[in-house]
């Protein structure tokens, strides 16, 4: 696995908490794969969609049919989250293999944003199927 992380990584910036604050401020997709039991123990974030990691590709590569309305070219940043920042990794360089090229994950995952101190949100998830 430490090789497979180190490759899925490899040449990619990923960013800190603030950074990814900052990004999505900005108008960068801010993706969540959290299972549903992770995100009600540690909460939400703001900004960020929810969609389940068997499905990611299809929902945010622009040129599928099942695409969310947000996915609207292959040159738009998305940040992918989980708990820890391993499974976004992974996810974000598949993403990078079908094209979207900006694609990063948030290094440490929904833990880092936690202990940075940044907020988690009350209002319901923007859940995406």
């Amino acid at each position: 696995m430490d090789t497979l992380l180190e490759q899925a990584r490899a040449g990619v910036r990923r960013l800190d908490p603030y950074e990814t604050e900052a990004a999505v401020a900005a108008g960068a997709l801010l993706i969540d794969t959290r299972t549903d039991r992770q995100r009600a123990a540690q909460g939400d974030l703001p900004g960020a969609i929810v969609i389940d990691r068997t499905v990611l590709e299809w929902r945010l590569d622009p040129t599928s049919a099942n695409r969310i309305p947000e996915a609207t070219g292959h040159d738009v940043q998305i940040i992918v989250l989980c708990r820890q920042g391993y499974s976004s990794s992974l996810a974000a360089a598949s993403l990078r293999a079908i094209g979207l090229h900006r694609a990063t994950d948030l290094a440490g995952g929904v833990e880092a944003w936690l202990a940075a101190g940044l907020p988690t949100t009350t209002e319901r998830a923007d859940i995406r199927e």
